[in-house]
């Protein structure tokens, strides 16, 4: 079965940098994006980027644009999210998530369990 998980959380100031890790174990069928989304207690799920499998086209939330990149390394079944210049609002547990088509031709997702960023002087 394929599963995520993700790693490289931690406590960081503001304006430094951490990098996320999504390292998905399992055979994917017929994946066509991954995907990092964060939440903060209380308040609804965010989309932060995503990068597609076709044509690698990439897409951010415009509260990280310009600051967070997102990457993968199909070598090694690894999703990155580099996060710099981090600021307090980017506090949240972020999550990754891949979907794909299954062998069915309907849309199966995937979800990690989230990794804690907490930024903070």
């Amino acid at each position: 079965q394929v599963q995520l998980a993700e790693s490289g959380g931690g406590l960081v100031q503001p304006g430094g940098s951490l990098t996320l890790s999504c390292v998905v174990s399992g055979r994917l069928s017929r994946p066509f994006r991954h995907a990092w989304y964060r939440q903060a207690p209380g308040k609804a799920r965010e989309f932060v980027g995503s990068v597609a499998y076709s044509d690698d086209k990439k897409g951010y939330a415009d509260s990280v644009l310009g600051r967070f990149t997102i990457s993968r390394d199909d070598a090694k079944n690894v999703v990155y999210l580099q996060m710099n210049n981090l600021i307090s609002a980017d506090t949240a547990s972020y999550v990754c998530n891949v979907n794909e088509f299954g062998t069915d031709g309907r849309v199966k997702e995937y979800w990690g369990q989230g990794t804690q960023v907490t930024v903070s002087s």
